[in-house]
């Protein structure tokens, strides 16, 4: 498979899921522990590389390897550390509007091509 054709797919996914994604983090979930947090700029920093791997049109292949490399950590940090701190501090109303936010969303592949259906 050619490496134009993943690079096609990961930017639809980039654009539909994960763009989306970080929106909503930056927006609801990061100030309920301040954008002067270490671990909160730590996600910003993240979210900035990522963004930049999936922008990158000079060497396409490496990024995407790059991009999966990032992302496993990234979603390894929200996940073990920066989601509990968040969870520590959150407010209840806090919480069932992330939870409302994050759940609302169903997951809509990109079937047009047959390869990934």
């Amino acid at each position: 498979m050619g490496v134009e054709r993943v690079k096609r797919y990961a930017d639809w996914f980039f654009a539909h899921h994960i763009h989306p994604h970080f929106e909503m983090e930056e927006t609801h979930l990061f100030p309920i522990l301040g954008n002067s947090n270490q671990m909160v700029k730590k996600a910003i920093a993240q979210h900035q590389r990522l963004r930049r791997l999936f922008n990158d049109i000079n060497d396409i292949e490496k990024s995407l390897s790059l991009i999966e490399e990032e992302l496993e950590q990234h979603i390894r940090f929200e996940e073990r550390v920066l989601f509990n701190e968040i969870q520590k501090i959150a407010t209840e109303k806090q919480l069932l509007i992330i939870s409302k936010i994050h759940t609302d969303g169903k997951f809509n592949d990109n079937t047009d091509d047959p390869f990934w259906v």
